[in-house]
């Protein structure tokens, strides 16, 4: 049906070939245990800078409407290439760049000795900022933790509109708030993630011309570029990031000759499909 009124013909081969990847059975090849795109499912591209074009056409003038930033990214796997693809685009955009430093420290003074502010200022642990967070005027950031529910959640998206010494004025492109112009200030966010508790003092925002696959769940996209040199490494990933748009005319994806791992635990749907069975 969604097919009959979108008038996209192609999108019927486009939700199956999804669903064959969110099932396990796109074909493998039994050497390399790699997938292979089905030439209809997506445009192949040969580099990052060809993603970037495809994705961001003309990003110096168009980067002004809120509407056309909001409905496209870069997606991958890992924050290591999120960064990079982000401060690529973002030196694009006009106008100078703004740094801020967060203030790093361990949780339990005792620990201080054994990790120096040096050390802690190199580590970039899972939902959180970097120690530097590069900005400027017009870019898009994403938020890292709630705020003020529901307006600004972890995972809202926004669009920086000034950038002051401890605050940052965004306006926002997602959620119920969209459209609202607010401040984002500095707070203190506590990981866990590893062997030692510490805390940064950050602006709770990354870059969002790119998102990690896991931070782009729940988005929806009508232009998707998706970057796999570093290929996808959990249950149902490249799914996830294929899903987020409907139409394979708007699905870009970079992956070394052209083919890329897809890894799907059939356990883990058994149990997913038994549960929902035991929910009727």
């Amino acid at each position: 049906m969604g097919v009959k009124l979108s008038g996209d013909l192609s999108a019927g081969a486009f939700s199956n070939h999804l669903l064959a990847l969110g099932n396990g059975e796109a074909p493998v090849d039994v050497q390399t245990g790699l997938i292979k795109f089905p030439a209809n499912f997506c445009t192949l591209v040969d580099s990052a800078e060809e993603l970037i074009v495809k994705v961001f056409p003309n990003i110096q003038q168009s980067f002004i409407r809120h509407d056309w930033i909001c409905e496209r990214a870069i997606l991958a796997p890992k924050n290591e290439s999120v960064t990079k693809i982000n401060m690529q685009i973002q030196k694009m955009l006009p106008g100078n760049e703004k740094s801020y430093n967060s203030i790093d420290m361990v949780m339990d003074p005792s620990e201080a000795v054994n990790y120096p502010t040096e050390f802690l200022n190199s580590l970039e642990p899972s939902g959180c900022p970097p120690h530097i967070l590069h900005l400027k005027v017009g870019a898009p950031i994403i938020l890292l933790r709630n705020l003020d529910s529901p307006k600004l959640c972890n995972g809202t998206r926004l669009i920086i509109k000034a950038i002051l010494s401890n605050l940052i004025e965004a306006t926002i492109l997602t959620g119920c708030g969209k459209g609202e112009n607010v401040f984002i200030p500095r707070i203190p966010m506590i990981s866990n993630d590893l062997p030692f508790s510490f805390k940064r003092l950050q602006f709770p925002v990354r870059l969002a011309f790119a998102m990690t696959i896991n931070k782009a769940q729940g988005q929806s996209l009508k232009v998707a570029g998706i970057n796999l040199e570093q290929p996808c490494f959990s249950h149902g990933q490249l799914y996830v990031a294929c899903s987020r748009v409907g139409s394979p005319r708007n699905l870009f994806i970079l992956t070394p000759e052209e083919k890329t791992k897809n890894i799907v635990y059939q356990k883990a749907l058994q149990s997913k499909k038994s549960s929902l069975k035991k929910s009727y």
